[in-house]
C-alpha cells in the first residue's frame, strides 16, 4: 500500500476525471465515498474526461470527516473561485445557526428549496446533543421520557420530605397541643410547619445547587480523562444554564411546599386535649388488630405480635411501607429508563463488532499467506473470515410476524407472490475456526453443521430496520421458524449471454439453531430478508452453481486499531480500497454510549443512595417513636430472643408488603416508559429480571439492617425510664 510521501512546498500533478466501470451506471457519479471497484483482486474501473492539474502543497492535515477510510485516494483541499468551478462540480456550503431550535429543519429546508437545493444536510449528531431532532416521534419520546423520569423523581422527593415532616409533627404533637392551650391559632401552628420547610429549603436548595454543579464538574472531568485515554481529542466543558438553575430551584420549592402541606394541615388540627391524651395517632378496635389464626401457627406468638404491632399503628406502618415502595419504584424505573435508552441507541446506531475489515480475493488458497500475516499482527485480538452469497426463498405469510407483514405490504409490495413472500436469503460461510468459535459462542455443537449431504444453518432470527414512513426504528423477528424447519432456496445466477439475473434451485437447507447473536463481521439485514450462517463446506456446496464470486472478507478485532491500520498500510499486497476501518465510527458510538452510561449509572447510584437513606430514616424514626411500646413488652416478660424474633418478622412483613405494592407499580411505570419509547423505537417489552431480583433481595437486607441499627439504640434504654416518657 503506497504511503503519502510528499512534503509542504512540493509540486504535484494529479489526474482529475470521472470514475467509470461496466459495473457503474453511466449516469451515476462515483465520489470518494465509494470504494475502488475490483473483481478477483483486479481493478475494474478507470477515469474518463481526465484533466491534469498541478498544485503546490501548502499544508498537511488529518483525514477530514467527510473522507471515508475506504476512499480510493487522498483528499486535496483547494480554494474555490469562479475560475476553477463550473456547473458540473458539486459545492458544499457549511453554515452555523446561532440560537438553534427545532425550527432550523423547516427554515433551512425552505431556504434550500428557494436556492434550488434538493435538501440540505443536517448535522443530526450535533443537533441531538442540543435536544433537537427532526422526527416528531423522536421528539415526543424525548419529552415523554423526561416527563416520566421528572415525575418519578419529584414524587420520590416529596415522599422522602413528606415522611420527615410527618414524623416531625408526630413527635411534636404534645408541643403543638401545649401551644394551642396557651392561645396559638390554627394558622400559627400551620405556619410554624411552613416556616420549618422554608428554613430547610433556604439551606438545602443553595447547597444542592452547589453540590450538583460540583458533581457535574467532577463527572465531566472523569469523562474527559477517560476520553483522553481512548485517544479522543474532543474536550467537554461545563456550562451552567441560568434557566436550568431557576427551573431546578422552582421544582425544589414546589416539592418542599407539597411535602409540608399535609403535615401542616394536620398540625393545625391538633388540640390541647388530643395532644395530652395522645389519642389522635392510635385508634384501636378489637377487629382492627385481629389476625388470622394461621399466623400464630406459622410464625409463632412473636409473628402474631409483630403483625398486631403493624395493625395497631397503621398510619406509621403505612408511612414506612410507602417509603419502601417509593424506593423500589425509583430504583426500578430509573434502571429500566437506562436500559431503554441503551436499547434506543443500539437500534438507531448500527453497532459493528469489528474494527477493521479487509476484502480478499475469491480464492482462499491464494490469500492464505496474507491472512496468516494479517491475523498474526501483534494488536489483533480476534478475527473472523467469511464469504457471502445471495439466495432467495418463498416464505408463507403465516411464518412472518404480523408487524412485518404490514410493513412489507406498505413498503415492499413487490415481494408478495403466489404462495407467500419472496424473501432474500443472505448466506454467510465462516471459515472452520471462525465457525467453531461462533458455534461455541451461541452454545451449539458445530459438528452437525458440516454435513454437506444434509446441510444445516444457524438462523439469525431478528431484523432491525428504520421505518421512514412511521418515523421509528423497528426490531422484530425476521421469520417465525423453529429448529428443524427447512427452506427451499435458489441462488442468483447470471447465465452467459443473458440480459438479466435469474435464479436456480440449489435444494433445501435445514434450520439447525436460532440466535440473535452475530459473528464477528458486518451482517447486513433489511426488511424482507433473513440471514443464515453456515460452515465453509456447506457454503461451497450451496454455491457450486454461482456465476459470480462470493464476497470474501477478513474481519479483525484489535485493542489498538490505529496500530493495525499502520501495519496494514505497509503491506503492498493490500490495496487501499480493500481495507475498511470502522474504528472511528465505532469510537464515536462508544463515546456516546459511554457518556450516557456514566450519567445514567451515576444517576441510578444517586437514586439508590436516596432510596436507602429514605428507608433508614423512616425505619429508624419509626422505631425511635416506639420505645415505650418495646419497654412495655419487655416489662411483661418478653425474652431478648423472642423480642429479636418479633423484630425479624416485622422486617419480613414490611418487605413483603412493600414488594406487593412496589413491583406492580414499577411494572406499570416501566411499561409506560416502554410505551412512550414505541413512538420512535419498536421492540418487544421485557422486564429487567436482574434488577427485580436485586430489589427483592436488597429490600429485605436494607430493612433488616435498618431495624438492627435502630434496635441497637433502643436496647440501651432503661425500661423504667422509657415507660415514664409520654411520647408514643
Amino acid at each position: 500500500m503506497n504511503q503519502f510521501d510528499h512534503a509542504i512546498g512540493d509540486t504535484v500533478t494529479v489526474a482529475i476525471g470521472d470514475r467509470t466501470s461496466e459495473y457503474i451506471a453511466s449516469e451515476e457519479t462515483r465520489t470518494s465515498s465509494y470504494s475502488l471497484q475490483t473483481m478477483d483482486g483486479e481493478r475494474e474501473e478507470s477515469l474518463t474526461n481526465v484533466q491534469d492539474e498541478t498544485y503546490t502543497i501548502v499544508g498537511v492535515t488529518k483525514k477530514p470527516l467527510w473522507e471515508s477510510s475506504w476512499s480510493p485516494g487522498y483528499s486535496m483541499i483547494r480554494i474555490l473561485t469562479d475560475n476553477n468551478h463550473d456547473n458540473h462540480n458539486d459545492v458544499a456550503a457549511f453554515m452555523s445557526v446561532p440560537n438553534v431550535d427545532r425550527g432550523v429543519y423547516d427554515e433551512l429546508t425552505t431556504f434550500g428549496e428557494e436556492i434550488g437545493l434538493d435538501r440540505p444536510f443536517f448535522n443530526d449528531d450535533l443537533l441531538r446533543a442540543s435536544g433537537i431532532t427532526a422526527s416528531d416521534s423522536m421528539q415526543s419520546v424525548l419529552y415523554g421520557l423526561i416527563s416520566i423520569i421528572m415525575a418519578i423523581i419529584v414524587i420520590g422527593s416529596v415522599a422522602l420530605i413528606f415522611n420527615s415532616f410527618a414524623i416531625s409533627v408526630s413527635e411534636r404533637s404534645r408541643y403543638l397541643g401545649m401551644l394551642s392551650s396557651v392561645g396559638a391559632t390554627k394558622r400559627q401552628k400551620r405556619n410554624s410547619v411552613y416556616f420549618e420547610g422554608f428554613i430547610i429549603g433556604s439551606i438545602a436548595i443553595p447547597l444542592g445547587m452547589i453540590a450538583g454543579v460540583l458533581g457535574i464538574g467532577v463527572t465531566l472531568s472523569i469523562i474527559g480523562s477517560i476520553m483522553e485515554d481512548m485517544g479522543v481529542e474532543t474536550e467537554l466543558f461545563m456550562v451552567v444554564s441560568p434557566e436550568a438553575v431557576m427551573i431546578s430551584a422552582v421544582i425544589a420549592m414546589l416539592t418542599i411546599f407539597i411535602s409540608t402541606y399535609v403535615p401542616a394541615q394536620r398540625a393545625s388540627r391538633i388540640t390541647a386535649i388530643d395532644a395530652i391524651r395522645q389519642s389522635h395517632d392510635v385508634k384501636l378496635t378489637k377487629r382492627k388488630v385481629k389476625t388470622n389464626r394461621f399466623v400464630r401457627s406459622l410464625f409463632g406468638v412473636e409473628g402474631e405480635i409483630a403483625l398486631k404491632n403493624q395493625k395497631r399503628n397503621k398510619k406509621r406502618y403505612m408511612v414506612t411501607v410507602f417509603s419502601l415502595v417509593v424506593s423500589i419504584v425509583l430504583f426500578l424505573s430509573v434502571s429500566y429508563f437506562g436500559s431503554a435508552f441503551t436499547k434506543s441507541l443500539e437500534l438507531s446506531n448500527a453497532q459493528q463488532n469489528f474494527d477493521i475489515s479487509v476484502q480478499l480475493d475469491a480464492d482462499e488458497n491464494e490469500e492464505a499467506n496474507l491472512v496468516q500475516e494479517l491475523t498474526s499482527l501483534d494488536a489483533v485480538e480476534r478475527f473472523s473470515m467469511n464469504r457471502s452469497q445471495m439466495f432467495r426463498t418463498v416464505v408463507e405469510e403465516e411464518r412472518l410476524p404480523e408487524a412485518l407483514v404490514d410493513d412489507m405490504n406498505n413498503h415492499a409490495p413487490e415481494l408478495k407472490e403466489e404462495g407467500g413472500y419472496s424473501y432474500y436469503v443472505r448466506v454467510f460461510g465462516l471459515s472452520d475456526s471462525s465457525f467453531s468459535e461462533y458455534a461455541q459462542q451461541i452454545g451449539v455443537e458445530d459438528a452437525s453443521f458440516r454435513n454437506t449431504d444434509d446441510p444445516q444453518a444457524i438462523l439469525i432470527n431478528h431484523v432491525q430496520y428504520e421505518d421512514d414512513e412511521a418515523g421509528k426504528f423497528v426490531e422484530t423477528e425476521s421469520i417465525q421458524a423453529d429448529v428443524g424447519d427447512q427452506f427451499d432456496i435458489e441462488i442468483e445466477v447470471y447465465p452467459e449471454g443473458a440480459d438479466e439475473w435469474t435464479y436456480e434451485d440449489v435444494g433445501s437447507i435445514e434450520i439447525g439453531a436460532l440466535t440473535s447473536e452475530h459473528p464477528i463481521g458486518y451482517i447486513e439485514q433489511w426488511l424482507g430478508s433473513m440471514t443464515l450462517i453456515v460452515s465453509t463446506d456447506v457454503f461451497e456446496t450451496l454455491t457450486e452453481q454461482a456465476t459470480h464470486p462470493s464476497d470474501y472478507r477478513l474481519y479483525l478485532q484489535s485493542d489498538d486499531p490505529e496500530l493495525v491500520q499502520e501495519q496494514i498500510d505497509q503491506m503492498d499486497q493490500v490495496s487501499d480500497s480493500a481495507v475498511m476501518n470502522m474504528h472511528e465510527a465505532q469510537q464515536r458510538d462508544q463515546q456516546m454510549v459511554m457518556i450516557i452510561s456514566i450519567f445514567l449509572y451515576g444517576f441510578i447510584t444517586l437514586i439508590t443512595l436516596i432510596s436507602i437513606a429514605n428507608i433508614l430514616n423512616t425505619i429508624s424514626t419509626s422505631i425511635a417513636l416506639r420505645k415505650r411500646e418495646f419497654a412495655m413488652l419487655k416489662s411483661m416478660g418478653m425474652t431478648p430472643k423472642s423480642f429479636n424474633k418479633m423484630i425479624y418478622f416485622e422486617s419480613i412483613f414490611y418487605g413483603i408488603k412493600a414488594l406487593a405494592y412496589g413491583l406492580p407499580i414499577s411494572g406499570i411505570i416501566m411499561y409506560g416508559i416502554y410505551f412512550t419509547n414505541q413512538n420512535a423505537f419498536s421492540y418487544a417489552f421485557e422486564l429487567p429480571w436482574t434488577e427485580i431480583i436485586a430489589v427483592i433481595i436488597g429490600v429485605f437486607i436494607i430493612v433488616a439492617m435498618a431495624m438492627a441499627y435502630s434496635m441497637s439504640k433502643v436496647k440501651k434504654n432503661n425500661i423504667i425510664e422509657t415507660l415514664k416518657q409520654e411520647n408514643l
